[in-house]
């Protein structure tokens, strides 16, 4: 059986330290001012939710969701963007000429044009870490051990044990693009 990588974010573990931000910046030698992967309050506003001195916050960290029929596939005229079967979805860098297409067909705002490279960038899973057998940079660094990567395919991993235990969901379930990326909600938000 084929392998299908996917990511599961806990947000009960998930306390906003960006720690996976860092890493993906590491890791991928981004460009100055540019990130691939980045923790966002899940209401995205910058203030808690609540009343004092009852306050929470809820993170979602927010990255390329590897669909499964990705619209910036379908968008890119140089086919520089192709999903894998493993489950991810990888952008050439060296085919892409930089004509964001991709960036407005991505329905969750995970592609990010680089002005210095004139390129468009994405997460691509640690594509270059994953065929070495390690997991993503991100999932290796996150400080709240909140990411979790593996195949879904096989029922013992931990990604599919997360998901049979929690109330998985993905983003934006009506654009029917099949993600990689599968959010476990909190079961309580936490006070501040």
């Amino acid at each position: 059986m084929n392998k299908h990588y996917v990511m599961v974010i806990d947000q009960e573990r998930c306390i906003g330290c960006e720690a996976c931000t860092v890493a993906c910046k590491n890791e991928s030698q981004g460009a100055q001012g540019y990130i691939r992967v980045s923790t966002l309050d899940a209401r995205q506003k910058d203030t808690p939710a609540g009343i004092f001195p009852n306050l929470r916050m809820i993170f979602l960290p927010a990255l390329c969701n590897h669909c499964e029929h990705p619209p910036c596939a379908d968008a890119c005229p140089l086919e520089a963007i192709t999903p894998k079967n493993h489950g991810g979805v990888v952008l050439d860098e060296e085919t892409c000429d930089g004509c964001r297409t991709c960036l407005d067909a991505c329905p969750y705002g995970a592609i990010a044009f680089n002005g210095d490279k004139d390129k468009a960038e994405k997460c691509n899973f640690c594509r270059h870490r994953i065929e070495q057998g390690l997991e993503p940079f991100c999932v290796v660094c996150c400080e709240g051990q909140a990411l979790i990567f593996g195949d879904l395919n096989d029922s013992a991993s931990q990604v599919s044990k997360a998901l049979r235990a929690g109330n998985g969901y993905t983003l934006k379930p009506e654009d029917e693009t099949k993600p990689a990326v599968y959010y476990l909600p909190p079961k309580q938000p936490r006070g501040l």
